[in-house]
């Protein structure tokens, strides 16, 4: 693996951070994200590249994401913070929290859980913010509490004119952030940038918000979720799609439909995928004198000629090279 770039601007005293890195793996890049914490399954075929941009300011933080690869993320970003998103020009479908979001959708809600799914060549910004710093500002533009919603994770719609503006300006306030990382020591002018941007995503928000169909879409989300976990409760043994239907009480049709609904493909491939992703991760922490075939087996892949040939159309490298550099790398 190439060694990533990282060009990080941080100070002790100073009222926040920032730090632009390149990754060219997808475990580091998700651990890159400060205290967040975040895990990523590669769903598509290649060789992951990643780029990100993160500022932190005083309750506050900005990102900007690339990434190469189609991939699920789920995570916590905290406890008392709240996360606004949205795609820069998307390149395919975007699963949120179990529904499939328009183009232009600003995702949002509590950090406590995120989950969603990007296609290839992804761009996202991103916004979080501390809950006392939000109900403050909240409560001065609109003389009423935070929205109970906020609660929620939501998909709103903004216009298309207010949806391009925000794109536009949430770069260019990223973009100036990473400029005056250097000059961290005086906060004015970064103060102003944080608040000026996080108006903006306030204000690109809808009128009026439709919370009536989340309670039918957590139903649907827990219905794949708890097929998720007993596909790897014993990966080495997984089970059968008709087995996890009987236990999770669907037919092979209709769990085959939710999976597509939450997280846009089948229960079979997004399985295959997690077992994939499972050996490549065994492989690069794998004890010395371990082969490719103890690994393959403990993730069910009993064939090697075939394993070995999947796990290279998916990684685009051969099992035994991914474990002949975790070992060159210690």
């Amino acid at each position: 693996m190439s060694d990533p770039i990282d060009e990080t601007h941080e100070d002790a005293e100073a009222p926040g951070w920032a730090q632009s890195l390149l990754t060219f793996d997808m475990d580091a890049h998700a651990r890159a994200q400060g205290d967040w914490v975040l895990h990523y399954e590669q769903l598509s075929s290649g060789r992951f590249r990643g780029e990100l941009a993160l500022v932190q300011l005083e309750g506050v933080r900005l990102t900007g994401e690339k990434t190469s690869l189609a991939l699920r993320q789920r995570g916590r970003l905290g406890e008392h913070v709240y996360g606004f998103a949205t795609s820069v020009a998307p390149t395919g479908d975007v699963y949120f929290d179990g529904r499939k979001v328009h183009p232009d959708a600003i995702l949002c809600g509590s950090g406590r859980e995120i989950d969603f799914v990007t296609p290839p060549q992804h761009h996202l910004i991103a916004l979080t913010v501390e809950r006392g710093l939000l109900n403050e500002l909240w409560e001065h533009m609109y003389q009423k509490p935070l929205a109970t919603w906020l609660e929620r994770q939501v998909e709103l719609l903004p216009t298309p004119e207010s949806a391009a503006a925000l794109r536009g300006k949430h770069q260019q306030a990223l973009k100036e952030a990473l400029a005056l990382a250097q000059h961290f020591t005086d906060a004015s002018p970064l103060n102003q940038l944080r608040d000026d941007i996080l108006i903006e995503w306030i204000e690109a928000l809808p009128p009026s918000v439709d919370i009536s169909d989340l309670d039918s879409l957590a139903r649907r989300k827990r219905m794949v979720d708890k097929a998720c976990e007993l596909m790897m409760a014993n990966p080495d043994e997984p089970p059968s799609i008709l087995d996890v239907c009987s236990r999770v009480g669907a037919s092979r049709r209709k769990l085959n439909y939710c999976f597509q609904d939450v997280l846009g493909t089948s229960p079979t491939q997004y399985l295959r995928a997690l077992r994939l992703n499972g050996v490549r991760r065994g492989l690069r922490e794998a004890e010395p004198g371990a082969t490719v075939q103890d690994v393959a087996a403990r993730w069910g892949f009993w064939h090697l000629g075939q394993f070995s040939l999947d796990y290279k159309k998916h990684f685009f490298e051969l099992p035994s090279e991914t474990l002949a550099r975790a070992r060159k790398g210690r």
